[in-house]
């Protein structure tokens, strides 16, 4: 794992393309970077690394997503300029979908956006109030990855302060009315995910001027994990030009 900022770690080379990836709320750039392999040689990974977790685990949690967003747009500016495609997965999409606001005319190629209504429907809860066992139950409960740990009451004052940081960012966010996005926006969801269907998922349209594409995968919120091919595919579909052919 290189670190490229603060904010973004990468595996593998640079490529025509840059994906570019935001983890869902407990996750980490460590569960994107293995795409690089499953990915075209012509495209480069780089994962979103939010505070309080694996090389950042002493920072305390994020703030809010517009902050979060603000940190990596910048981090993204000082990059080489090529072809960007913006994926997020849950509290992820959210991120994706503030930092692709934020990053104004840089604009990215592309927003994938995984698992997750459209930003004006407001999720809300109190998950991030509530005790440690409340919040492990409902991580369990989505099917990530790595719940297991947690049932350990020595390593939770480790990890789980990021994690309700990140449970208070997605249930605390209040979308803002602005300018629409000008990218094409694709919605991807689990046929079986409890917390979006296609109706809340087809709301996406409504962030974009450009193109809106809604697919649908077999699978509940983590449908990416058993159907991580499929996902590649559509991403390398997506590409600009087909940059990220096989």
């Amino acid at each position: 794992m290189t670190t490229r900022s603060g904010w973004l770690r990468s595996r593998g080379s640079t490529g025509a393309v840059r994906l570019v990836c935001f983890p869902h709320a407990g996750g980490t750039a460590g569960f994107y970077l293995s795409w690089a392999r499953g990915l075209a040689s012509g495209i480069e990974v780089l994962a979103v690394q939010y505070p309080g977790r694996e090389d950042r685990i002493t920072e305390a949690g994020q703030e809010d997503a517009r902050t979060t967003a603000a940190a990596v747009a910048d981090a993204l500016a000082g990059l080489a300029e090529r072809p960007t495609i913006l994926f997020g997965h849950s509290l992820g999409a959210l991120i994706a979908y503030e930092t692709a606001r934020t990053l104004g005319g840089h604009a990215p190629a592309h927003l994938v956006v995984s698992g997750r209504r459209a930003p004006a429907d407001e999720v809300g809860g109190d998950l991030h109030r509530q005790d440690d066992d409340a919040l492990v139950d409902e991580l369990d409960r989505l099917g990530g990855v790595g719940t297991e740990l947690l049932r350990d009451p020595a390593v939770r004052p480790v990890f789980l302060p990021s994690i309700r940081a990140d449970f208070r960012v997605a249930e605390t966010y209040r979308h803002r009315h602005g300018p629409p996005l000008t990218c094409p926006v694709t919605a991807v969801i689990g046929t079986e995910d409890t917390e979006v269907d296609a109706v809340q998922a087809g709301r996406w349209a409504e962030t974009t001027r450009g193109p809106f594409t809604l697919h649908t995968l077999p699978g509940g919120h983590f449908y990416l994990l058993p159907r991580q091919a499929a996902v590649h595919d559509l991403l390398r579909r997506l590409s600009p030009a087909g940059a990220l052919s096989s």
